[in-house]
């Protein structure tokens, strides 16, 4: 386990590998520093300190994370910003929990993977496309029934 102690006869060596020939040794220092930081808890110092109140915190953490969550899972059936609840409530878990921060990291790159395919200009012209369709198909039924009934809502049709 390196404990830093020992960091700059670390980066002399990386930078002197072959593997990291094109790297600088800030390059291969922030790859060092990236894999060696550890989750630390957002509780405060006095929670930390003591091992059954920061449990306690952690406890309450989750359950209050758990609850914005199935929140948000409702709120993909009902009305309300479901995708935010969810993502609100990893970042709830992300602050006390290291896998929750990895799968908030995850869920992040994919989300700005998805944005940036949908900035694809084929992907945008299809999209214009198959939209324009369903609009038109949609104004032809609307127009179908209202040269068909009317005005009348569809429960007041007589047959």
């Amino acid at each position: 386990m390196n404990t830093g102690s020992n960091r700059e006869s670390n980066e002399s060596a990386t930078s002197a590998s072959p593997e990291s020939a094109g790297s600088t040794p800030t390059d291969a220092a922030t790859t060092a520093d990236a894999a060696e930081e550890q989750h630390v808890s957002k509780a405060p110092a006095f929670i930390r300190a003591r091992r059954g109140l920061h449990l306690s915190w952690q406890v309450g953490v989750f359950v209050v994370g758990l609850a914005v969550i199935v929140a948000g899972i409702a709120m993909l059936v009902l009305p309300g910003p479901g995708w935010v609840a969810i993502f609100a409530g990893l970042f709830i878990w992300a602050t006390e929990f290291a896998w929750a921060q990895v799968v908030l990291r995850w869920t992040k790159r994919k989300v700005s993977e998805a944005a940036q395919k949908a900035l694809d200009p084929k992907v945008r012209r299809r999209n214009i496309i198959l939209t324009s369709v369903g609009l038109v198909i949609a104004g032809v039924l609307i127009g179908f029934y209202l040269w068909k009934y009317g005005l009348t809502l569809p429960w007041h049709v007589k047959k």
